[in-house]
């Protein structure tokens, strides 16, 4: 659940909140196979017998979803170490919009969350553009951890997507992870059928493939699914292959929409 811009820059988006090692490609969890998935969703909408929904699967984002907001976990980290925010913004500016340029080469936010590059490797490149306000330098060691300490999870996402899942319907994660380490797996089987994290299979949001791939862990169609995601390109991809695609901005929005989708009271 890593990362964020403060004030009015727009936010990264990743993973969960410890410093990881590098991680192995390959490694998306499914938790039940596509075979089982693919057999009729429990009760996947209770207006009767005989309909058939529109949309039979849910895939989410991770931080800043499922998560307190980044820029508020993020704000008490600069608060907390006295790093000059200025600074930090100004960087993390020119590396978002160029994250999310197609034509970019050589950002370091690719090479992290497709797991080109170590968390020690990104840290020390981060580390190297801050200040503290005091003009010392900030510590690239476990930076990414002391980053993401204050986030907390979402309660009102993880009851809502826990209800999706034990409906019968099937639910994935798909997050930009800027590590693997710190997400909390153990509850993710009462909560999704398929985890992908972007460093463990080398690909990233917004790419197309990567949708394709979670998508087809939980044995569906994009057009069958609805995206989560609070980050305004990731959502433009998710529609532009034929997903629902909803902009997370606050979880009584994103839960109350949800119920309206799947036809669920879910708040």
């Amino acid at each position: 659940m890593r990362t964020g811009l403060v004030g009015s820059l727009p936010l990264l988006r990743h993973a969960a909140p410890t410093v990881p090692r590098r991680a192995s490609r390959g490694r998306s969890l499914k938790v039940r196979s596509v075979d089982e998935l693919r057999r009729p969703a429990a009760r996947t909408q209770p207006h009767g017998p005989g309909v058939t929904p529109a949309f039979r699967g849910v895939i989410t984002d991770w931080g800043g979803v499922m998560t307190s907001p980044i820029r508020d976990t993020v704000q008490v980290w600069l608060d907390s170490e006295g790093i000059d925010r200025d600074t930090y913004a100004a960087v993390m500016k020119l590396w978002v919009v160029t994250a999310y340029d197609p034509a970019a080469d050589g950002n370091p936010v690719h090479a992290l969350e497709r797991g080109e590059i170590t968390s020690d490797e990104f840290e020390r490149l981060l580390a190297a553009k801050l200040v503290r306000r005091d003009g010392g330098q900030v510590l690239p060691e476990g930076l990414l951890s002391r980053m993401f300490a204050a986030s907390m999870p979402c309660d009102p996402m993880y009851a809502a997507i826990t209800a999706l899942h034990a409906e019968g319907l099937r639910t994935c994660l798909l997050s930009n992870s800027w590590g693997s380490d710190g997400y909390p797996r153990e509850v993710f089987g009462g909560m999704y059928h398929a985890v992908v994290i972007s460093a463990e299979v080398g690909m990233r949001k917004p790419e197309e493939r990567i949708f394709r791939h979670a998508a087809g862990l939980i044995g569906l169609a994009p057009g069958e699914c609805v995206f989560i995601d609070d980050m305004e390109a990731n959502v433009q991809a998710a529609e532009a292959m034929g997903m629902h695609a909803v902009l997370h901005t606050e979880p009584e929005a994103t839960v109350r929409a949800l119920g309206e989708l799947f036809g669920m009271s879910l708040g």
